[in-house]
């Protein structure tokens, strides 16, 4: 395929992302959420046990400063609590308080529920094939980036 075609699908394809990412900001926005809060608390809501901060900062390809800036808001509205990890005291399991529990189950199950109703809407070859290339693609964007990054 020629480059410039290539273009005309990437910028098709960053349209289409874009649109993905603004259902979720707006859906958060509804909340008093930033999108990111958003993806915390669904992290959270499937990790019932909890889950290790740094596996929040994995997960969201986010920095420690941004998740801790976002449970420590969450820790003060008493929707959260820390302890340490049994195996690495420096890192910290997180998990819902009741109230956060119930705050939490008015937001995450209706979203979980929209990502599930979209992608039922496609057939289950589709939704393989959709898995697949994201998969592919997601791969060779991080191998790509990287590389950049590595160049810095």
């Amino acid at each position: 395929m020629e480059l410039e075609e290539v273009r005309t699908y990437d910028n098709a394809y960053c349209k289409l992302r874009d649109m993905q990412f603004a259902a979720y900001e707006f859906y958060a926005r509804q909340h008093a959420l930033t999108a990111k809060e958003l993806f915390v608390l669904d992290i959270l809501w499937f990790a019932p046990d909890g889950c290790l901060q740094s596996d929040i900062c994995d997960r969201l390809s986010a920095t420690k400063q941004t998740i801790s800036a976002i449970i420590k808001k969450f820790l003060k509205q008493g929707y959260v609590v820390m302890e340490e990890s049994p195996s690495d005291r420096r890192n910290k399991i997180v998990r819902f308080t009741e109230a956060g529990h119930l705050y939490a189950e008015q937001i995450i199950p209706p979203a979980a529920k929209a990502e599930v109703d979209a992608m039922a809407e496609l057939c289950d070859e589709d939704i393989a094939e959709l898995v697949r290339i994201t998969t592919l693609f997601s791969g060779f964007m991080k191998q790509h980036f990287d590389a950049l990054n590595a160049k810095e």
